[in-house]
């Protein structure tokens, strides 16, 4: 892990309103580069507003806020590329088979074809997912979407990865195949172009303290 000596995310009295409601306040973090940080708390706490802000979906309705030495919202645009979120929901196009999917997000990113076909390849190895990329989405069990997500999260081998729930409608052994891909940064099977960092919105304490080097714990409309 980073010596602390830069900070993938740097979050200053960050909080976030809808409408008269506040979901975030007062959210303090300092995460260095290459650390998993988990997020915890009960439902209606602000965990995946906390993932859609950092994701650049969302504006903060106060505080600073600093992902990859990047001010947020200003410079936003900066980001997109060099992050990798997975929401609450798959998000695939249905009519588009798996691998379609990948070879969309792949376009999008300007990754070069021959370097896009041998990442999906692999990828789509990796989750257990190669023989049947060729199906419609459609067609797929909610488990086999949460694997195309997955492989479409890190597709452009992204600084930042924000997952919220990964390992939602995965079976063991999907969680287990999944792993070189969003696992801990350390034990991650591909190469960015610098340390990789993981943000992860859990329902599960104890299996994601395990695998943290930070925790963030936030109560219904504030940090713990």
């Amino acid at each position: 892990m980073s010596d602390g000596s830069e900070n993938a995310i740097r979050l200053s009295g960050l909080g976030r309103d809808y409408g008269d409601r506040p979901a975030l306040t007062g959210v303090d973090l300092e995460l260095p580069a290459d650390a998993s940080l988990a997020v915890l708390g009960p439902n209606g706490s602000g965990k995946s507003t906390l993932l859609r802000i950092l994701a650049t979906l969302l504006r903060p309705s106060r505080g600073e806020v600093s992902v990859l030495g990047t001010e947020l919202p200003k410079d936003a645009w900066k980001l997109r590329g060099r992050i990798g979120y997975l929401g609450h929901q798959p998000m695939l196009y249905e009519d588009l088979s798996g691998r379609e999917n990948l070879e969309f997000q792949a376009r999008m990113y300007g990754i070069p074809a021959a370097e896009a076909k041998a990442r999906i390849d692999a990828d789509l190895e990796v989750v257990g997912m190669g023989r049947r990329a060729g199906d419609r989405v459609s067609d797929y069990s909610a488990g086999m979407k949460q694997r195309i997500a997955i492989c479409r999260a890190v597709l452009h081998r992204p600084r930042l990865l924000l997952l919220d729930e990964p390992d939602s409608n995965l079976d063991p052994e999907g969680r287990e195949a999944a792993r070189s891909l969003i696992g801990h940064p350390c034990d991650l099977g591909w190469e960015s172009d610098g340390p990789v960092t993981r943000v992860v919105v859990s329902h599960d304490p104890q299996g994601a303290r395990a695998e943290a080097d930070q925790v963030l714990e936030l109560r219904i409309g504030a940090a713990a």
